[in-house]
């Protein structure tokens, strides 16, 4: 069950007129929090966000399922069911009994699923298999000019200015 902050900041979202996934993102957020505070863990990055996805669809989140070829076709239902009962054309039966076994094997999973580096190696297969470089082509020149130490120092450096950006704008 969502949050009462996430479900407003989703709703905020929507009346901004943001994109469902954008909306959606709150959702994964409130999930991977959820992971990293102990409350249940995750096999992976990627599981982590399919279960933020889900509420946000169970929540009304006009997101919708993925295409055919984009996904298993076990999964497809899965968000097919998900999005239906968001939208209010499939009445979710509850199932105690199952709630309470998948809430026991999540919580028996490692809260590593939610680092950082498991979100983003995630966010680079996501940005490969959509065809796009996961990095900018600024970052990646620099990859292939520079050496190690003057990559990490060029990265404290930015580092530095975006906290002294920061500091001036508050």
């Amino acid at each position: 069950m969502p949050r009462k902050e996430t479900l407003e900041k989703a709703r905020q979202d929507r009346r901004k007129g943001k994109s469902p996934s954008t909306q959606a993102g709150e959702f994964v957020k409130e999930e991977i929090d959820k992971i990293r505070s102990g409350e249940h863990g995750a096999r992976s990055a990627r599981q982590a966000i399919a279960i933020g996805l889900s509420e946000a669809r169970r929540a009304g989140v006009p997101l919708r399922p993925p295409r055919k070829g984009r996904a298993t076709e076990r999964s497809r239902n899965s968000a097919r069911y998900a999005y239906e009962a968001g939208q209010g054309k499939r009445k979710p039966r509850r199932r105690p009994r199952v709630s309470r076994a998948v809430t026991r094997v999540l919580q028996r999973e490692p809260g590593r699923a939610a680092s950082h580096v498991a979100l983003s190696r995630q966010a680079k297969r996501s940005a490969r298999r959509r065809g796009r470089a996961a990095w900018s082509s600024a970052a990646r020149k620099a990859a292939r000019t520079k050496g190690a130490v003057a990559r990490s120092a060029a990265a404290r450096k930015a580092a530095r200015t975006r906290s002294r950006r920061r500091r001036r704008r508050s």
